[in-house]
């Protein structure tokens, strides 16, 4: 274990209604300045907390930390060396932020690097007392440690977008293809079109977005044309294309791969009659650019509001001299997800996990979400379309759930 400075509030470590939604946010309000939903006072100027001195990482000791009798300990199960190691230092750089941001003064963080295994760093965390994992990452490592969490009777909440996992002690933090798919859906029948048809590649991330595709609309009560698979070639989306185009006309076509793979569909679609809407998924708000490509211009997408995550981009870069991966955001809302909890969470008492199911929800960075009853979040998203500058919000994100 690798100790860390302490903050005034906070404790660090490393590892190898019908009532409104409740707005994480305004526990990081003053230090952070994040939330754009609510008018901000002139902030007061207050000295930074110290920054956490992280060490290189040593083997667990067999024994226990010794107990804390003021705080409850949090597990974040990322990897902190090998090919992702950029990225989970990313969440866990997000995640500090959020203990700092909040002044919460019940939890404690605790690192466990999973890049040697998920399994022992979630037996590491529960020997040591962790009341609660945040993590892992991948979804093959949220299967590994899910039953040793669950047998031990402490949550999980993951940052895997991997349906499958999810449920029964496991929440996912995730954002999933289906819920910008049925936003984005919904947002096209409102503006009128009936008839969709959908491109989708042949991997997982394809038939989870066929399946939400499907299932969106007929819970619209559009009608579905077809839906044609590809596989990475230009020759092949251009063949599911044309091969879509032959079913019947559609007045939207939802295209789940990133723009660059999709362009080699858009002659043949922009020959059909009439020529389809684009719709996307929440993989474009990650891309730049895209209006560069002047027939992907006008595409509908789903996905988080921007607003908030731009502050905490500033606040994250300040601290840390770079800029977070966009998953960073998975982490810091999730820390301060448990320092509300952390309010009726006793010290040494299991983890309150009904504050999680909530269903006014929560809003952090990331917009308002609240877990559903199979563990997956559900999340309030904004459409985007795409213009030859940029992209322009027509439809902004609900503030929370009725």
């Amino acid at each position: 274990m690798a100790s860390a400075a302490q903050s005034p509030q906070a404790t660090h470590e490393r590892k190898p209604r019908a009532r409104p939604v409740i707005r994480l946010a305004t526990l990081a309000m003053a230090a952070a300045a994040l939330w754009g939903c609510v008018p901000r006072a002139r902030p007061v100027e207050t000295p930074p907390p110290p920054e956490p001195v992280q060490e290189a990482p040593r083997p667990v000791q067999p024994s226990r930390l010794p107990a804390d009798e003021t705080r409850n300990r949090v597990a974040v199960l990322v990897p902190l060396t090998g090919r992702d190691a950029a990225l989970g230092q990313s969440i866990l750089n997000a995640a500090n932020l959020a203990l700092l941001d909040s002044g919460g003064q019940h939890i404690r963080i605790t690192a466990y690097d999973t890049a040697a295994g998920a399994v022992p760093a979630a037996n590491d965390a529960l020997a040591e007392g962790s009341g609660l994992i945040l993590g892992p990452l991948l979804a093959d490592d949220v299967r590994a440690v899910a039953p040793i969490a669950r047998h031990a009777d402490v949550p999980v909440v993951a940052f895997s977008n991997d349906v499958s996992v999810a449920g029964d002690g496991v929440y996912l933090m995730g954002f999933t293809p289906g819920e910008a798919i049925r936003r984005v859906v919904a947002y096209a029948r409102a503006q009128g079109l009936n008839r969709f048809g959908g491109l989708v590649p042949v991997n997982t991330y394809g038939e989870r977005s066929a399946r939400a595709l499907t299932q969106a609309v007929q819970g619209e009560g559009g009608h579905l044309t077809g839906i044609q698979t590809f596989d990475a070639s230009p020759a092949g989306v251009r063949g599911a294309a044309a091969r879509l185009v032959g079913q019947g006309p559609a007045d939207a076509v939802l295209v789940a791969d990133v723009p660059r793979a999709v362009l080699p569909a858009m002659a043949v679609l922009h020959e059909a009659s009439p020529v389809p809407r684009l719709l996307a998924t929440e993989r474009w708000a990650a891309e730049s650019g895209i209006g560069a490509n002047v027939p992907l211009r006008g595409t509908w997408f789903a996905a988080p509001s921007d607003a908030n995550y731009n502050a905490f981009r500033t606040r994250y870069r300040a601290r840390y001299t770079a800029a977070p991966y966009r998953l960073a955001s998975l982490g810091y809302d999730a820390v301060l997800l448990v320092v509300r909890a952390a309010e009726n969470w006793p010290v040494g008492r299991p983890f309150p996990a009904r504050t999680l199911r909530d269903p006014n929800g929560f809003v952090g960075v990331d917009g308002a979400f609240r877990f559903g009853r199979d563990g997956v979040a559900e999340r309030a998203l904004e459409v985007r379309e795409v213009g030859a500058t940029g992209t322009t919000v027509v439809s902004p994100a609900p503030r929370g759930f009725n």
